[in-house]
């Protein structure tokens, strides 16, 4: 299939769509988009227990409703939260082998330090650490023993499904992992999975080989995955490239996933935020997603989600690979409130999720719910409902409530006190009211509630590069150079069209703490499919 399908011309071929789905813990909501990227037709239904029966239900649905050919859809988008749930349950991971090359220099600290019983037993006892690894410039620190690495695959065999390697400042020298990768591959299988840390994780050690370990165990998962995904489109004669999302609001193909599964973690509101770029026309703004459960608030830079810069905690394993920037609150549209004899409210964080229609007050329930209260206030229209079952002076109360932790939640990701843009989306935002403290402007652009599937759709491929770099050996201008190639190639290889790809953002960071001329040289690149 050729990469510029989505350029040619409905005057002399066939209409070409492509679907978006977004898996959430409440709804599964899918959208269908033309050639134009304009949304053709948008579903949500719940989510189910297995996943792809909701998926299934929603490309039914999608189908059905907008009378589209499935011949016609040439490209398939998912993010889906199969990963995380499987860190967060334990369930499913794989058995990992841990190969850290650093010793000498770092056996104090053990493999897989700081992890808890339940994950460690998931993933197995495997854990080592051989000699090798090199100093921040990439000078050797010691040298491989590679017969170590031999008897400890040949310790392993029959007892993994998949091996990790992490090397001190591998980002910086990659020749030792790809060395052990060569080993692995000779004593246990060509066909045995390997995990490279420096493709993973950026420099510090301990957390690029969790990261690394947890990417690792997830490659089962996210086989079954694309898996699912292909049978589901299949069984509706749809035969498209599938790409699945990652988590700084770009796709890649499904094939880079399936090496690479742990970039599909927090997915879901990085695709809310790339939507409501699209949506809104904005580049630059707060983009506010109010779900079912949840509340989840990023920022928008240069029309994507602006990445987190502290190293971020995955089912309690801390790691730092890129997750974006998100600020998540108990506040959604199934949001429980309640009232305490004083006549104080408590809004949350429990939800009734996908029982609103039952158990809210409105639907004749007993649970007084957020809902509840923007139909009250007359910001939501339900027909069907008795908003005479609500007290509005109760209502006011919850609402200052929540009005105030919308405010608060704000404050907390701006990045000066100057009013910003606020964009809404998802089903929720018919909670806020038409002004908040702190925005300049609230706006809810047209196909809010789906914001998420469309921006899950609406394909563009990333590449990163992360590296230090001495400035004793090269000039500035070669390291730069030599960092947005290696982003630009990392775009390339996730499915990007090549000749369309554009640097993103470039910063560089002198390293005070690291001898010579170091320099941290971050670079991202995003092209079309």
């Amino acid at each position: 299939m050729k990469d510029n399908l989505n350029h040619v011309s409905t005057a002399d071929a066939n209409p070409i769509y492509r679907i978006g789905i977004d898996v959430g813990g409440t709804n599964t909501d899918a959208a269908l988009l033309d050639s134009d990227l304009r949304c053709v037709h948008k579903v949500k239904v719940h989510t189910t227990a297995d996943v792809n029966e909701g998926i299934v239900e929603a490309v039914r649905r999608l189908l059905q409703e907008s009378g589209v050919n499935g011949a016609d859809i040439r490209y398939a988008m998912l993010g889906t939260t199969h990963c995380t749930n499987a860190i967060v349950e334990r369930k499913h991971l794989g058995r990992v082998g841990l190969i850290r090359i650093g010793a000498p220099a770092t056996t104090a600290v053990p493999p897989l330090a700081g992890w808890d019983e339940s994950l460690r037993a998931a993933v197995g006892p495997h854990s080592y650490i051989a000699s090798g690894g090199y100093e921040y410039d990439g000078r050797k620190i010691a040298n491989l023993d590679e017969e170590q690495i031999v008897e400890l695959c040949r310790g392993m065999s029959g007892e993994v499904d998949t091996v990790a390697v992490c090397g001190v400042f591998a980002p910086v020298n990659r020749e030792q992992e790809k060395r052990v990768g060569d080993i692995v591959r000779e004593v246990l299988g060509s066909d045995m999975p390997v995990t490279f840390s420096s493709e993973i994780g950026s420099i510090g050690l301990l957390e690029r080989e969790n990261a690394s370990v947890l990417n690792a165990a997830l490659l089962q998962v996210i086989a079954g995955v694309v898996r699912g995904f292909e049978e589901a489109l299949n069984g509706f004669g749809i035969n498209a490239q599938l790409y699945i999302c990652q988590n700084d609001g770009t796709l890649m193909k499904s094939e880079y996933a399936l090496r690479y599964p742990i970039l599909t973690i927090a997915c879901g509101p990085t695709n809310s935020i790339r939507g409501a770029a699209h949506l809104s026309g904005l580049s630059d703004a707060l983009v506010v997603d109010i779900g079912g459960t949840t509340t989840d608030i990023g920022v928008l830079v240069q029309g994507f989600p602006r990445q987190s810069s502290a190293a971020v905690d995955i089912g309690g394993i801390r790691t730092n690979f890129r997750m974006p920037d998100i600020l998540s609150i108990g506040l959604g549209g199934g949001t429980i409130v309640r009232l305490d004899d004083e006549g104080g409210v408590t809004v949350g964080p429990d939800s009734v999720g996908y029982e609103l229609t039952t158990r809210a007050r409105i639907f004749g329930g007993d649970i007084l719910t957020t809902t509840d209260v923007a139909v009250k206030l007359g910001r939501a229209a339900w027909p069907g409902t008795n908003a005479d079952a609500v007290d509005e002076a109760v209502c006011r109360k919850v609402d200052a409530v929540m009005q105030q932790s919308l405010e608060d939640a704000i404050d907390r990701m701006k990045t000066s006190a100057d009013p910003v843009d606020v964009i809404l989306v998802g089903g929720g935002s018919l909670l806020v009211p038409d002004m908040l403290a702190g925005a300049s402007r609230i706006i809810r652009p047209d196909n809010y509630d789906a914001a998420n599937a469309i921006g899950a759709a609406l394909g563009e491929v990333s590449g990163e590069s992360e590296r230090i770099y001495s400035l004793d050996d090269w000039s500035y201008d070669d390291v730069i150079r030599d960092a947005k190639q290696s982003a630009m190639n990392e775009a390339a290889a996730a499915g990007a069209n090549p000749g369309t790809v554009q640097i993103v953002s470039v910063e560089d960071i002198p390293i005070a703490y690291l001898p010579g001329n170091a320099l941290l040289v971050k670079v991202k690149a995003a092209g079309k499919l």
